[in-house]
């Protein structure tokens, strides 16, 4: 059985990562140092599996406890690299804190690696920052970031390819994400935001819920059908049955070179405003929103060619978006009944 480290293994896609990675039959083990997560996610996710991985508090950015964890643990055979911080707009207010953690964590990481290693790498379509043409495909280029965080992406993925070229015993896997949203079928683990979201779909299910005010639809003049923003969300669901995915053609020596990237999305774009649409379609609920100014840091409108991870990764997303809105609210009726802090 092959021994997978999770890193963020508590956080969001993290999580349902894990839960789908027993369900193929792999052994996990979790690293968080849970600044953005719960420690009583590995009860969920051991109410929902039957097992409870093994989980230490670990701070990836402390070079000498990632070297003492990784020296202590020689029998990992793969790594799905999770632990980033992720909102836009923070990084926008504060690029320093993002640099920092999301490099070291990673440089740390890979300094580390002893031997043979299937690394998967939590990457972003923000690499491709507003692209020229759509749907963009993993050979588009590599546009000027629209915020830190995304620059960060597209440091690491270079961090990556640089150590590729001369470490032919390290096998990366780069999954370029869309927009993640849902929860997981049970309604027992989801997106958790600590404090106010960055991330459209829970603010819309906290302020469905009462625990925040109206949503404000961050501009109405772009170039899109109906000028709200337009994003390819994915579930969270499919995009962690795509890590299976991804681990399987390392394990299976499938890949064309030791360092690839795959799109993760549906192939299509969906606007704020048919967000909150098909949210009031599929719950019955009615939101109150209303419109502010663009925020900085966004994309105009992005969705990805997914061509390529279902003909090669042999995955593709089954599940839309108001399977996507249903499931995530189930979530926060969940949490709101069983309050994790």
């Amino acid at each position: 059985m092959s021994k997978i480290l999770v890193t963020g293994g508590t956080g969001y896609i993290g999580s349902h990562t894990v839960v789908e990675l027993y369900n193929a039959g792999f052994e996990v083990l979790i690293v968080d140092n849970f600044s953005n997560s719960d420690p009583g996610v590995l009860n969920q996710i051991e109410t929902i599996t039957g097992k409870r991985p093994e989980c230490e508090e670990l701070d990836l950015c402390d070079e000498a406890k990632v070297k003492e964890y990784m020296d202590a643990h020689k029998d990992i055979t793969g790594i799905i690299h999770f632990a980033a911080y992720k909102a836009v707009g923070e990084s926008v207010r504060e690029p320093m804190k993002y640099y920092k953690n999301n490099l070291y964590s990673l440089i740390n990481l890979i300094e580390n690696i002893d031997g043979k290693i299937n690394f998967v790498f939590s990457s972003s379509c923000t690499v491709y920052g507003q692209p020229e043409v759509l749907p963009v495909t993993e050979d588009a280029p590599v546009q000027k970031a629209e915020s830190p965080y995304g620059n960060t992406k597209q440091i690491a993925e270079e961090i990556l390819t640089d150590t590729c070229a001369v470490t032919p015993d390290l096998k990366v896997i780069s999954l370029r994400y869309f927009n993640p949203v849902g929860a997981h079928e049970s309604g027992l683990i989801g997106e958790l935001p600590i404090g106010v979201p960055n991330c459209l779909v829970p603010f819309i299910t906290q302020s469905a819920i009462g625990k925040r005010g109206p949503i404000v639809v961050h501009g109405n003049d772009y170039n899109t059908p109906d000028g709200s923003a337009l994003r390819d969300y994915i579930h969270v669901v499919d995009l962690a049955k795509a890590h299976v995915s991804a681990l399987n053609r390392l394990q299976g020596n499938e890949g064309k070179s030791n360092y690839e990237v795959f799109n993760l999305g549906t192939g299509k774009g969906t606007s704020v405003l048919e967000v909150i649409d098909a949210f009031e379609k599929s719950t019955g609920e009615k939101l109150n929103y209303s419109v502010g100014p663009r925020r900085s840091g966004d994309v105009e409108k992005v969705w990805g060619d997914v061509t390529k991870s279902s003909k090669e990764l042999k995955w593709t997303a089954g599940l839309g978006i108001e399977e996507m809105m249903s499931s995530a609210w189930k979530w926060e009726k969940y949490i709101k009944e069983n309050p994790f802090n």
